[in-house]
C-alpha cells in the first residue's frame, strides 16, 4: 500500500497537493469543496486588515495560447488580494476547521511594511485554528505602490525582519512565498530562514506583459485603454519554477521545507517538484482553468507512480533527483571518462573476436 500522507513542519497532510492562494482559495464553500473532492490542504487567497484598500479592475486576466494547439499555456493576472473583510475571513477559517479539522488550511497574509499591523493580523488568524501562515512577500503587481510584496521580498534584509515581526507572536508555522523577480532566490528566502521561517513557498508569479492587441496598439488585460505589468503562470513558468525549487533545496537547511508552485497541471509535474525538493505542492492557474477535479489525477498518478518505482511514502521521493546536479566542468569530465570507458570497452571486445577467429583456424587448419 503507498501512502500519500506527509508531515511538513509538524503539520499532517492527506496528500501534497495544496490549493493555492488566488481565486480558487477565495471563501470557506469553495475551499471546503477542495477538501470534499480530494485537496491535502489550501492556501487561503491573501488577506490583510484594510479591505477597503483592495480596488480590483475588470478585465483583470490575459491567456497566451499555443499558435499549434490553441491550448492555454501562459496565464497573466493582475488581481489584487482578497477585498473581503477581515472579520469575515476569520469567521471562514473557524469555519473550514470545524468541518475539516483533518486537511490542512494555511492562511496567507500581507500587510505593509511595519510591525505593528503584521503582528495584529497574525495574532487574528492563528487564533482561528489555521494550521500554518504564508507570509506573501512577493506579489509582483498593485501592492507593490503600498510598499508590500515583493516590494519587499526583493530585499533579503526587509524579507528576514517582516519574517522576525511574525515569529516573535506566532505560535503556528510559517512560511514566507518568494518572487522570482530577482536575480537569485536563494538570497532573500535565506533572509527569511534567517527571520526564523520554518519554509519557503516559491514561486509567485513572474511580472509580465501578456501581449499587445495590433489593432487597437494597446496592452492586455486593456482597463480603459491602459493596463500594468501582472503576474505570469501556467504551464510555461514550470521550468523556471522547477529551477527555483531546485536552487532553494540545496541550499536551505534540512529543517526548512519547501512548498513548490508553477505551471503544475497533472500528477507527473507535480512528482517532478517533489523529486526536486519540495515537500507540498500548489495548484492555482489549473485549477482556474480546469477544476477542483484535477486533484483526482494527480493522487492517482502519485500513488501508480509510487507503486511503480517501489516508494512506500511521500517522503522518500523528496529530493531524490537532487544528487544528479553538478557543475558543467564536472559534466565535462564525466563525459570523457565514459568515452574512455566505452573505447576500452570496444577494445577488449575487438581482442576477444580476434582470438576466436585465430583460435577457430587453427582448429580447421588441424582438421
Amino acid at each position: 500500500m503507498t501512502d500519500l500522507s506527509i508531515d511538513v513542519n509538524g503539520i499532517h497532510f492527506p496528500n501534497p497537493f495544496l490549493i493555492g492562494s488566488g481565486p480558487p482559495g477565495t471563501n470557506a464553500k469553495v475551499i471546503q469543496k477542495a477538501f470534499d473532492v480530494g485537496w491535502g490542504g489550501a492556501v487561503a487567497k491573501t488577506i490583510s486588515l484594510e479591505c477597503h484598500k483592495v480596488q480590483n479592475v475588470s478585465p483583470r486576466y490575459g491567456k497566451l495560447k499555443s499558435r499549434q494547439t490553441g491550448e492555454v499555456i501562459g496565464f497573466e493576472n493582475i488581481e489584487l488580494i482578497s477585498d473581503r473583510p477581515i472579520e469575515t475571513w476569520l469567521r471562514d477559517f473557524k469555519e473550514i476547521k470545524r468541518t475539516h479539522p483533518q486537511h490542512a488550511l494555511i492562511a496567507s497574509i500581507m500587510e505593509e511594511n511595519r510591525k505593528e499591523p503584521w503582528q495584529e493580523l497574525t495574532r487574528k488568524v492563528q487564533d482561528c485554528g489555521v494550521d500554518a501562515l504564508e507570509l506573501n512577500l512577493s506579489c509582483p503587481h498593485g501592492m507593490t505602490e503600498r510598499k508590500m510584496g515583493s516590494e519587499v521580498g526583493e530585499h533579503p534584509d526587509l524579507v528576514e525582519q517582516v519574517t522576525r515581526w511574525v515569529k516573535d507572536v506566532a505560535r503556528v508555522p510559517v512560511w514566507a512565498k518568494m518572487t522570482p523577480n530577482i536575480t537569485n532566490i536563494v538570497e532573500p528566502s535565506m533572509g527569511a530562514v534567517q527571520g526564523g521561517a520554518d519554509g519557503i513557498s516559491a514561486i509567485n508569479t513572474i511580472l509580465s506583459i501578456i501581449g499587445v492587441d495590433l489593432e487597437t496598439l494597446r496592452p492586455m488585460p486593456t482597463v480603459e485603454g491602459h493596463t500594468v505589468a501582472g503576474g505570469y503562470s501556467s504551464q510555461a513558468v514550470r521550468p523556471i519554477a522547477l529551477r527555483h525549487v531546485m536552487q532553494l533545496a540545496r541550499a536551505l537547511p534540512k529543517r526548512v521545507s519547501i512548498s513548490g508552485i508553477g505551471g503544475i497541471e497533472r500528477s507527473a509535474d507535480a512528482i517532478q517538484f517533489l523529486l526536486l525538493g519540495a515537500s507540498t505542492v500548489q495548484v492555482c492557474t489549473a485549477v482556474m482553468l480546469y477544476g477542483i477535479e484535477i486533484v483526482r489525477e494527480m493522487t492517482e498518478g502519485l500513488a501508480a507512480f509510487m507503486k511503480r518505482k517501489g516508494f512506500e511514502r511521500v517522503c522518500d521521493i523528496v529530493g531524490k533527483s537532487l544528487p544528479y546536479f553538478t557543475t558543467h566542468a564536472d559534466l565535462v569530465r564525466r563525459q570523457k571518462e565514459a568515452k574512455r570507458a566505452r573505447a576500452g570497452e570496444s577494445g577488449r571486445d575487438n581482442e576477444w573476436a580476434e582470438k576466436r577467429i585465430e583460435e577457430k583456424t587453427k582448429e580447421l587448419t588441424a582438421d
